[in-house]
């Protein structure tokens, strides 16, 4: 009993800190989303106080891409969470599946020895010495009846322990079933206001569109926003580079402890530090610059509407730098990640909305903007062609800003996608 009780308590020790860190997973996850839902309602103040001509403005059409960018960061949340408990669902119910399937066993095997009790009637162990015809079958029968009421004794116990187990695991899948509802409810609530908030902000272009002043605004705003994207991409590159320097030391630590030596760990301890919480490591993913010329295109049937490098704009007279293509879509909105990598960045910027980058292999990294639902987080793993999100509309109109980067240089991305 001692021995139990210590092996009880060593468990319940062991166990105590995963549930703990369970407890606080779910705490900083609702947290979160009532973070990002409270940042939602302040634009929502901002953009009340507004006169209607303000209502009309850049600044008032920017409000409504942040406040899109927020509900589809709590929705993919959302999205992943009910993809979770419906995986455990899954779980539970293959579970009881099988527990009612064993019980049934246990029930059908009890039922054959009451019958067989009941037409045979009990032997005790004297009757089976007295009607034995040698001494070694009286011994054989002994040891035969003793197993016997030992395993029906077993079954029955089994039998019990599996109706509890039962009970518990069906209880345990109405709570999942019932917490799935509620975030299925949440999750349409959520996707009704963010339709409505790109109904309203349709409105603010059609009105941006009109006034040259306001898009001369818009033009300024990209260009302070291209460097905001540039800096993201500098740091993908420093956190690429850290990583590697911290495998090498890890290497090497592992080299001298077979030798028996000691390396510096503070100097290990300083290259652990990182601001990212999933793997940025494009290793096994395919050659990414194997698809020079023969890259998909982000958009089926998208015909690029704005080219790399200068452009100008007849409208307002002005030359302006392009980092990467504009692609306009016809009648898909879908967007395509154009080759395996991992979503190393998700972020709303000024003049392009919600900006997702893909880190591939050989430190290259692909930019999507100008965008109005999104269906990955950062962390996600995606092959070539999976849609990743959808086109908003832009005052260019239902346009697609596609950018390539090679480390910290933007390239043309013209000369990578395949020829139509």
């Amino acid at each position: 009993m001692k021995n139990f009780l210590n092996i009880f308590l060593t468990v319940l020790v062991v166990s105590l800190p995963v549930f703990s860190q369970e407890a606080e997973q779910i705490e900083e996850k609702k947290e979160e989303l009532v973070t990002i839902r409270q940042e939602i309602s302040n634009l929502e103040d901002e953009l009340s106080k507004k006169s209607e001509r303000e209502k009309e403005s850049y600044e008032a059409l920017d409000n409504y891409n942040k406040q899109a960018y927020l509900l589809n960061k709590i929705i993919n949340k959302l999205r992943k969470e009910e993809a979770a408990q419906q995986k455990e669902i899954n779980k539970l119910s293959k579970q009881i599946k099988s527990i009612e399937k064993e019980t049934k066993q246990l029930r059908d095997n009890y039922a054959k020895y009451v019958v067989a009790l009941y037409k045979k009637g009990s032997y005790n162990e004297l009757e089976s010495v007295v009607n034995a015809k040698s001494f070694h079958q009286a011994v054989v029968r002994i040891q035969y009846l003793r197993k016997f009421s030992e395993k029906r004794k077993e079954d029955l116990q089994e039998l019990k322990s599996k109706k509890n187990e039962l009970s518990e695991a069906k209880t345990k899948l109405e709570k999942e079933k019932r917490e799935k509802a509620l975030l299925v409810s949440e999750k349409k609530t959520d996707e009704l206001q963010l339709n409505a908030k790109l109904d309203e902000r349709k409105k603010v272009l059609a009105s941006i569109r009109e006034d040259k002043e306001q898009l001369q605004t818009t033009l300024t705003v990209k260009r302070r926003s291209q460097e905001q994207i540039r800096l993201i991409i500098a740091k993908l590159v420093d956190e690429a580079e850290r990583k590697r320097k911290e495998e090498e030391l890890r290497r090497r630590q592992m080299l001298a402890s077979k030798e028996g030596k000691i390396l510096n760990e503070e100097t290990l301890n300083e290259a652990s530090n990182s601001d990212y919480d999933y793997s940025l490591n494009t290793s096994k993913f395919s050659s990414f610059s194997e698809l020079k010329g023969d890259m998909i295109w982000p958009i089926h049937n998208g015909k690029i509407v704005k080219g790399f490098g200068k452009t100008r704009n007849t409208e307002l007279n002005t030359v302006t730098l392009n980092y990467g293509v504009d692609i306009s879509a016809q009648n898909d909105l879908n967007v395509r990640c154009v080759a395996d990598g991992v979503i190393s960045a998700i972020d709303w910027l000024p003049g392009y909305g919600s900006v997702i980058i893909i880190s591939h292999q050989g430190e290259y990294r692909t930019v999507y903007s100008h965008l109005s639902e999104i269906f990955v987080e950062e962390g996600d793993e995606v092959k070539t062609g999976k849609v990743i999100a959808k086109i908003g509309e832009s005052v260019e109109g239902k346009v697609l800003h596609f950018e390539i980067w090679s480390s910290r240089e933007n390239i043309n991305p013209e000369n990578w996608l395949a020829q139509k």
